[in-house]
C-alpha cells in the first residue's frame, strides 16, 4: 500500500481527488478510511434548514483545479439540480447538499478505494531496510487487520470539549453538539420542560433554534460566558486571511505574530454567529415579547461552576459575572456547543510517540516532523492552525492544500518529481475565501 488516509471527511476526500488527478498511478495504492458506516459532513448538525458559511466555489478541487469533474457544480450538473440551486440565488449550499455531493464524490473516485466501519486502533513504524530505518507504517485497525503504507495522511478532526463541570452527569441528560441530530430524534415532546443549552457560537444557536421549535412546551435557556451573541466579523478584508495565498506568509512569520494575528482573527470564525441566525432568534423572542410567552432566556456573562444530579432534575450552579450572584438552575437536559478541544487527536498523539517524536510539528507542506529514524511520511490535516493559520481546519483552503500534499509526497518518492504548478492540469491556480 502507497498511502493510508484516515478519516473520509473534506480534507481526505480533497487528498483522495488530488490524488487521483495528479498521481492515478499512487492512487491506486490509496486506501481512505472511514469509521462510520457511510460519510456526513457535520454530521451531529445535519438540520434541514441550515446552510454552510463557504460558498460554493470552496468545494474539494474548484480552487486547485476549476476544470474538475469532481467540483460541486458537476455535482448539481450530475443529479439534476444545477438550474434549482442558480434560481435559488445563494452562493451558500445548505448543509444537507454539502454533505451530499462529499458522499458523491467518494463514490465517484475511480483509483482510490474507500472503506467504511473501520476504526484505526494503532499506528506504528517500522523498517523493511537492512539498517534498521523506519520506511513504513504499520497500520492496525479494530478487525484485528493490519495494513502497511509508505505513507500517512491523518484528519480525523479534533475530540468534543465537554467541560470538567459536566462529566459527571449522566449521558442521557447531556449532548454535545457532535450527537445533536440522532440524540434529540430520540426525544419526544413530552420529555423535555426546560433545556439549557451552553456556549454563545452558531452550534448552540442552531441547537437553541431546533429546541425552541421541535419542543413547543419546553423553556429554553442559553448560557454563555460572554456579554451577548454576535455575529461573525466576514468583511471583505477579513476575508483575505482566509485565501489559500495567506498561508505562505502565515508561515514564514514568526511565532509571536502567528500566535497575535490567530488571536485578532478568533471572531472570523468562531465565538459568533451568521448574521440571518442572529437576526431571526432576535425577531423571535421581540414577538415573544409582544405576546407574553417568551421560551427563551438568554445568561450573558454567565459561568457554570457545577452540574450535578438531584432526583429526576439536572442542577446547575451558575455565577452572573455582571451582578456578582451565584444560583442554581434546575433542568432536564444540557445542550453542549462547547467546541472542540484543542490537543492533537489521540491518533496523532499515539503516532507521534511511536515515531519518537518529543514535540508534534509539521512543515510547510504539513508533513510531521520526526526523527531521522523515520522515513516513512505522515501529513497531518486540519490541526495546524499555530503554524498555518485559522483556515486550517476550514474548507477554504482544502483543494490548494490537497495539491500541496501530493506535489510533497510525489517529490520525496525514490526518483519522484514533484508536478509542475499544484496540480492542475494546465497549471491554473485560483485563490479564495472561507467562513
Amino acid at each position: 500500500m502507497s498511502v493510508v488516509a484516515v478519516g473520509a471527511g473534506p480534507a481526505n476526500l480533497a487528498f483522495a481527488v488530488a490524488m487521483e488527478e495528479m498521481a492515478p498511478d499512487v492512487a491506486g495504492g490509496t486506501l481512505l478510511v472511514e469509521q462510520h458506516s457511510d460519510i456526513a459532513w457535520q454530521r451531529g448538525m445535519l438540520l434541514p434548514w441550515t446552510q454552510s458559511q463557504v460558498g460554493f466555489l470552496k468545494d474539494l478541487v474548484t480552487l486547485r483545479n476549476p476544470r474538475s469533474q469532481y467540483s460541486f457544480v458537476n455535482y448539481l450538473h450530475s443529479t439534476g439540480r444545477l438550474d434549482d440551486f442558480i434560481n435559488l440565488g445563494s452562493a451558500l449550499p445548505f448543509r444537507l447538499e454539502v454533505s451530499a455531493y462529499l458522499q458523491w464524490v467518494a463514490k465517484s473516485l475511480e483509483r482510490v478505494q474507500v472503506e467504511y466501519g473501520r476504526s484505526v486502533t494503532e499506528i506504528t513504524p517500522v523498517s523493511s531496510r537492512d539498517d534498521g530505518v523506519s520506511d513504513r507504517w504499520r497500520v492496525q485497525f479494530d478487525t484485528g487487520e493490519v495494513v502497511r503504507c509508505e505513507n500517512l495522511v491523518i484528519g480525523v478532526g479534533r475530540a468534543p470539549e465537554i467541560p470538567a463541570a459536566f462529566r459527571s452527569l449522566p449521558g442521557d441528560r447531556v449532548v454535545h453538539s457532535t450527537e445533536f441530530t440522532s440524540r434529540i430524534a430520540q426525544l419526544t415532546p413530552e420529555a423535555v420542560r426546560r433545556v439549557v443549552i451552553v456556549g454563545g457560537a452558531q452550534s448552540a444557536a442552531e441547537m437553541l433554534w431546533t429546541m425552541y421549535q421541535r419542543f413547543p412546551a419546553a423553556e429554553c435557556r442559553m448560557l454563555m460566558r460572554s456579554a451577548g451573541l454576535r455575529g461573525y466579523e466576514s468583511s471583505a478584508f477579513t476575508n483575505e486571511l482566509y485565501y489559500p495565498s495567506f498561508v505562505d506568509r502565515f508561515h514564514a512569520s514568526s511565532a509571536e505574530n502567528r500566535a497575535q494575528l490567530l488571536q485578532e482573527m478568533h471572531r472570523t470564525n468562531y465565538a459568533g454567529l451568521a448574521p440571518g441566525m442572529l437576526d431571526m432568534l432576535y425577531r423571535q423572542m421581540y414577538q415573544d415579547r409582544l405576546t407574553g410567552s417568551g421560551r427563551i432566556v438568554m445568561h450573558t456573562l454567565t459561568d457554570v461552576f457545577d452540574a450535578r444530579m438531584e432526583g429526576d432534575e439536572v442542577v446547575l450552579t451558575v455565577h452572573d459575572r455582571l451582578r456578582a450572584t451565584t444560583e442554581e438552575l434546575r433542568t432536564d437536559l444540557v445542550l453542549l456547543g462547547t467546541g472542540f478541544q484543542q490537543d492533537k487527536p489521540a491518533l496523532i498523539r499515539q503516532t507521534a510517540v511511536a515515531a519518537g517524536v518529543q514535540e508534534i510539528k509539521v512543515d510547510r507542506n504539513y508533513r510531521m516532523v520526526t526523527p531521522a529514524s523515520v522515513t516513512a511520511g505522515c501529513y497531518l490535516q486540519g490541526v495546524n492552525q499555530e503554524t498555518h493559520g485559522i483556515a486550517d481546519s476550514l474548507i477554504s483552503v482544502l483543494a490548494v492544500r490537497a495539491g500541496e500534499l501530493v506535489t510533497d509526497l510525489l517529490a520525496r518518492r525514490p526518483g519522484g518529481q514533484a508536478p509542475a504548478a499544484t496540480g492542475t492540469a494546465d497549471g491554473t491556480y485560483i485563490e479564495g475565501r472561507d467562513d
